[in-house]
Order: structure tokens, then sequence, then C-alpha cells
């Protein structure tokens, strides 16, 4: 199996020179990565730039549940809400890729000369696939080039780039999270150095990483419980190296509380949790469904 060349990187991990990729499957999980981005640059010395036609206080870490002063940022200088028109238009109202990445030169700039930790940059690109044709993509890949040469070797930049996944097809979702270093994702809901727990969103469930034994089972069972799909609930298990049987009765009795219609799905199980489950028989774990298997295996009788 090929090894990506990206990294893959927690929000609150992006740091400056990291050209970063959001291809979200819905709101809560655009505003679950893109709140936080927001939030922590503003709580810093840093500056964060907008790039949007929405307005301030609907973006993602800005709503008034924020409890944050909008107007107050704006004044300081350590938030700019800049316009689609200001940012990236030319006269004419079309995609100008040159000028998004003067813009961003020059609001890094503008954050050096101010005195600035450091400048958060983001934008949400998915309106340019609604262009007939391809000639949406050819503009958005040009800008990313562009914005990669002008983030990439900065001590102060970081930028993440916005699409929502449901707007283009795999062969576009491709194209453009290769003209990126880094993909982002939401901060773990739970990480102690042996088991981390990260929501994923398509499909709904949890990845599960490290090592569940019995001393992490309530913990666990909590995170697992605030998982609520309307249908089944999925676990990525690829990087799961140990469980013990405690835990998987826990997923077990988790599997009867879900609706009549619905399943706990295992998908990409290790060869070391595989063999844990079959030795105990899948039989005795009523409600737990066989799902997909990890790449090197799939399609192996």
């Amino acid at each position: 199996m090929e090894t990506p060349w990206f990294d893959k990187r927690h929000v609150s991990g992006v740091r400056p020179g990291d050209h970063g990729w959001l291809a979200y499957t819905g709101p809560e999980e655009r505003d679950r990565v893109i709140g936080p981005f927001v939030r922590e640059g503003l709580e810093t010395n840093e500056k964060v730039v907008y790039i949007t036609d929405v307005p301030a206080e609907h973006l993602p870490g800005l709503q008034p549940r924020h409890r944050l002063d909008v107007d107050a940022l704006v004044r300081s200088g350590r938030l700019r809400v800049i316009s689609r028109q200001d940012a990236c238009l030319d006269r004419g109202g079309a995609f100008e890729p040159a000028k998004m990445a003067d813009t961003i030169g020059r609001e890094v700039d503008a954050a050096f000369e101010q005195d600035f930790r450091a400048a958060r940059v983001t934008t949400d690109y998915s309106w340019l696939l609604h262009e007939p044709g391809p000639a949406g993509l050819r503009r958005m890949l040009g800008c990313e080039h562009r914005v990669g040469d002008a983030v990439s070797p900065s001590t102060m930049a970081m930028a993440v780039c916005q699409i929502d996944s449901r707007a283009c097809t795999p062969d576009q979702l491709i194209a453009l999270r290769d003209t990126h270093e880094v993909l982002v994702e939401v901060n773990p809901e739970f990480y102690d150095g042996i088991l981390k727990i990260v929501r994923t969103f398509d499909p709904d469930g949890l990845r599960v990483e490290g090592e569940l034994d019995a001393a992490r089972h309530s913990v666990f069972a909590e995170q697992l419980s605030r998982v609520r799909p309307g249908g089944s609930v999925h676990l990525d298990m690829s990087g799961l190296g140990f469980i013990d049987l405690g835990g998987l009765h826990l997923l077990a009795k988790h599997a009867t509380r879900l609706p009549a219609e619905a399943s706990l799905v295992l998908d990409h199980l290790s060869p070391n949790v595989k063999s844990v489950i079959e030795t105990v028989g899948w039989h005795r774990l009523p409600g737990l469904a066989r799902g997909r298997e990890l790449p090197e295996t799939e399609g192996i009788a």
C-alpha cells in the first residue's frame, strides 16, 4: 500500500508554514474544525483573516454563543473579514487566483508589521465548483498552487482551505487534496497518550487508536454515547492495537441501544483486534457488524 505524502493534523496542531486542507461533509464538521482554528488564533497574539461573503457573526467560531466582541476584534485588527470581491474577484466578478495570492501576501505582511505572532487564513472555495464545466476547478487548482507557494515557506502564515466534499466528484477531491501538504481534522475527543478517540463524520462515528483497556472503558463509553446519528454508528479501528474482553462487551452493550435497524459497525479492524473478536465469536456480540476491511486485506477471502 502506498504511503500518503501529506500529513494529517488535528486543527490545534496547525502551525506556520502549513497549507492545510479541509474537505468537510457538513456544517458540524466544518464548524468543529474552522471554529477552533479561528478562536485559537484570536485567543493568542495572532491575526485571523477570513475571506468570505458571510457576515462575521455567522462564521464558525464567531457566532453569538461564543460570546466574542466581533466588532472590537475587527477594530483592533486581530480579525479581518474580507469579501470575495475585495480579495479575489476582478471587476467583472470573475475569480482571479493571482489576486487571492496577493491578498494573502499583503495580509501576512501587515500582520508582521503589526507585531502579530502569526497570521491564520481561511476561505471556502466550494462556490467555485458551481461554475459550469471545468473552469472553476482549473482556477481553484491554480489558486491553491499560488497560495501554497506563499504559505509553505512562511514562518508566520498558516492556511486552511475549505471545500464542501458533497460539491465535488472523487477525482476533483483528489486533485484538490494533492495541492496541499496537510489534511486538517477535528481535535480528538480524548487523548491520554494511550487511547485516542476522534469524531468522524463520513460515516458518523469515531476513530479509535491505541489501546482500549479497563482503565479507559468509562471515557470510551461516554464518547460513544455522544454520537447520535440517524442510523448505524461506525468505528474506525485501524489504529486500535488492543482491546480487552470488557471493551468488546461494552461495544455489544452499546449496540443493543441503537435503533432496531441500526448496527455498531466495526471498520478497518487491525489483525490483533480482529483475532480477539474471532476468538470470542461474532455470534456472542449481538448488534456488532463487520465493516470495511483494511485496504491491504480488502477483497481477500
